[in-house]
């Protein structure tokens, strides 16, 4: 485990800064699930962060229902067993923790730069531009949850893009399970 300013008290308010330059690290694929001290706290911190996101997310993108955050959040929550799955099955189990705090944090972060663009962008660009920035944005969440993994069960990079694509389709289809696009009436 490598020493982090993440344990120095003196610098105490500059963690959640640091927090999130190493979480954007990672969204870029300079940094993988190690550079996270392994914290209970700051787990805590990334999931708090996460839900705060997805409810800011449902509210202000106008293609969400908010009838869809459970839904969505459910989703997420079966996502997140299949890597602790992986996780498990590599026997990499003290890995666990950084590694689910990196991808939650980075589906925060992710999910609050849906919100900018949908806020600060969409007036300027209009709905079908904002919608591509949107979804490329979302699928840029593929590759990171798959260097994420890779990374955290020490196999090559395209073992984990295979891995966060199954689990991508996966989420896909509970969702559309849990929450079915209603059938307009004729």
């Amino acid at each position: 485990m490598r020493s982090s300013s993440y344990h120095n008290t003196s610098q105490s308010p500059y963690i959640l800064f640091a927090l999130i330059h190493t979480l954007f690290d990672i969204i870029r694929l300079r940094k993988g699930p190690d550079a996270i001290p392994h914290s209970q706290l700051l787990f805590v911190m990334t999931v708090a962060l996460w839900l705060l996101a997805s409810i800011a997310m449902t509210v202000t993108s106008p293609e969400l229902d908010p009838d869809a955050f459970l839904p969505g959040i459910a989703a997420a929550a079966a996502a997140l067993l299949c890597y602790v799955a992986m996780i498990i099955f590599a026997g990499k189990v003290p890995r666990l923790l950084q590694t689910m705090t990196a991808i939650i944090g980075c589906g925060a972060l992710l999910s609050i730069l849906i919100v900018a663009v949908d806020i600060f962008l969409a007036p300027f660009l209009g709905e079908n531009l904002t919608s591509l920035i949107v979804m490329l944005i979302l699928f840029w969440s593929v590759p990171v949850e798959g260097h994420i993994i890779a990374r955290a069960i020490d196999r090559h990079w395209y073992v984990g893009i295979v891995a966060a694509m199954a689990v991508f389709v996966l989420q896909l289809f509970l969702y559309s399970i849990i929450d079915p696009v209603p059938v307009a009436a004729s």
